[in-house]
């Protein structure tokens, strides 16, 4: 049985063995208080009472605000690295005993979540870089008696300054000595990043990268502290940096001498302005991408919002007809009274010029959000499904989406010369072609692309009015210069009907054998093609319901 002695000084906490015991320590086997700051406790008393022993412990780092903990012999480490587990306010460990660590004591410090700073006469490496791993700092105390040009150079008096070194500087050219050390030194440290040279030669160049290659050694910068004028030196180590940049990221950084930058100031001048011209162009090029971007980004989520609102507008209204119908099932429910006199029914009179009756829910619904809703627009295996408006001019619903608010991706409208309810002959509907957000008409590109309208899932179109749900079918897709020719919503003879369903069939990029005549309404969607240049439009014939 050890007693364990506990002694408190300024902010440490300091664990040793007791080696003397005078006659009233001797008498008490377990636990003993000398002074105010020294407690005497029996590792027996430690391991069978390590709950109550930990919270005294605790308590008395927090009220005497102890950050430290010191242990002079390492075979109690693990017993008192145990008890101080879970202790927030210790943050740094030292063990003074000169041995080497062990990896049982390793892993006790690695259990204390809270140590951040360790120092230790000796360590073996791969505990070393265990401890790292828990960004845990540590500070050998085992100089080396030895050292080398190179390690004097570079104040590499400690393993741990071998580990956690940065940058060094190297006198070339080395000894077989400093050559020694250095490959030591690259074989230890974990985290070096800069090296420093006094003058260079071809030789030495390649020497130091045949020793970073083998290490795999990567992003590592290295300063020539020497003013180069020879142009065959500066274009190899150019050549290197060049190959360099591309694989592993080592890169040397050349101080031009006066000599060279004045015989090379002009290539240099129109280099640099070559550079600028390069960074200012992708600068505005960038700045143009990312207005687009954002630009986009506003159109798309501006579109989600109003879906959402679209969406929760015909819910509640469905509801709504749902409770009035419930309510007109009631009433009559209640008014019904029998009789056996059976009465003579009047026929009733139908009111002249009765307007229809709105029958689409999914449509009539979005009244109350805009009064110019006419239809619903959808085009299978695209982005185009939204509700259709009609304004008293083409104009209004170019900038403005389906709430009336400016917005550059305008909305989905009908031509204002169109009738909304007795369908005119050909019911024309635009959109812009937002093709980078993908809304509005954005994603009718797609319906030149074969295997979309071979399909013929695709070459059926909904299109629902204030009245009725329609299905139409598609007989011609094409683009073509700006024109209006195919831009005629009702004709003045079939002679003339017939030959506009001529004109725009034979335009069609693939035969679609759907049969379309003189008695049949025809739907067309148009939008801008080729940055505007051209025109991409579909038309679509009315199926009989």
């Amino acid at each position: 049985m050890k007693k364990i002695l506990l002694q408190f000084k300024d902010d440490k906490l300091f664990f040793s063995i007791k080696k003397r015991l005078n006659t009233e320590q001797k008498s008490l086997i377990n636990t003993n208080v000398i002074s105010q700051n020294e407690l005497v406790f029996s590792d027996e008393y430690m391991v069978q009472n390590s709950k109550i022993v930990h919270n005294f412990i605790k308590e008395l780092i927090n009220d005497m605000s102890i950050n430290t903990v010191v242990i002079k012999e390492s075979e109690i480490a693990t017993l008192v690295l145990k008890l101080i587990n879970n202790i927030s306010k210790i943050k740094n460990l030292y063990l003074l005993e000169e041995s080497i660590l062990t990896y049982h004591i390793c892993s006790a410090i690695i259990k204390c979540s809270s140590i951040k700073y360790v120092s230790l006469y000796n360590i073996p490496t791969y505990l070393l870089e265990m401890l790292d791993k828990e960004d845990i700092i540590v500070d050998s105390r085992n100089e080396m008696l030895f050292l080398s040009p190179f390690m004097k150079d570079n104040n590499l008096d400690k393993f741990s300054t071998l580990y956690y070194k940065t940058s060094i500087y190297l006198n070339l050219p080395l000894s077989k000595e400093d050559e020694d050390d250095f490959i030591s030194f690259i074989n230890i440290n974990k985290y070096l990043r800069t090296i420093y040279l006094n003058k260079v030669q071809k030789s030495d160049i390649e020497y130091l990268l045949e020793i970073l290659y083998k290490k795999k050694l990567k992003n590592i910068k290295i300063y020539i502290e020497q003013d180069l004028n020879n142009i065959e030196t500066i274009e190899y180590l150019k050549k290197i940096n060049k190959h360099n940049s591309k694989v592993n990221g080592i890169q040397f950084k050349i101080d031009y001498s006066k000599k060279y930058l004045q015989d090379n100031l002009m290539n240099q001048i129109h280099l640099n302005t070559i550079k600028m011209c390069i960074i200012v162009s992708l600068m505005i090029v960038g700045s143009v991408i990312f207005y687009v971007f954002i630009s986009n980004y506003t159109s798309m989520q501006k579109v989600e919002d109003i879906k959402k609102d679209i969406n929760e507008t015909i819910a509640e209204y469905k509801e709504e007809l749902k409770q009035e119908e419930k309510n007109v099932i009631e009433q009559t429910d209640e008014t019904d009274e029998p009789t056996d006199i059976i009465n003579q029914e009047e026929t009733p009179v139908e009111p002249q010029n009765k307007p229809p009756v709105m029958t689409n829910d999914d449509v009539a619904g979005l009244l109350s959000i805009n009064e110019d809703t006419v239809g619903w627009l959808k085009v299978n295996n695209t982005n185009v499904d939204y509700p259709v408006v009609q304004a008293s001019d083409n104009e209004f619903y170019l900038k403005r989406n389906f709430k009336k608010n400016n917005d550059n991706s305008g909305w989905i409208f009908m031509d204002y010369r169109a009738d909304a309810v007795n369908l005119s002959q050909n019911t024309i509907i635009f959109g812009h072609n937002m093709y980078y957000s993908g809304v509005m008409f954005g994603t009718l590109y797609k319906v030149k692309q074969a295997n979309w309208y071979r399909d013929p899932e695709n070459q059926i179109i909904e299109f629902d009015s204030l009245y009725e749900k329609m299905k139409w079918k598609i007989f011609s897709i094409y683009t073509l210069p700006n024109t209006n020719d195919y831009l005629i919503s009702d004709f003045s003879s079939d002679d003339k009907y017939q030959e506009f369903l001529n004109l725009i069939t034979g335009r069609s990029i693939y035969t679609f054998n759907t049969p379309v005549s003189v008695q049949d309404k025809i739907l067309t969607l148009s939008t801008c093609s080729n940055n505007g240049k051209n025109r991409l439009v579909i038309h679509a014939v009315l199926l009989e319901n």
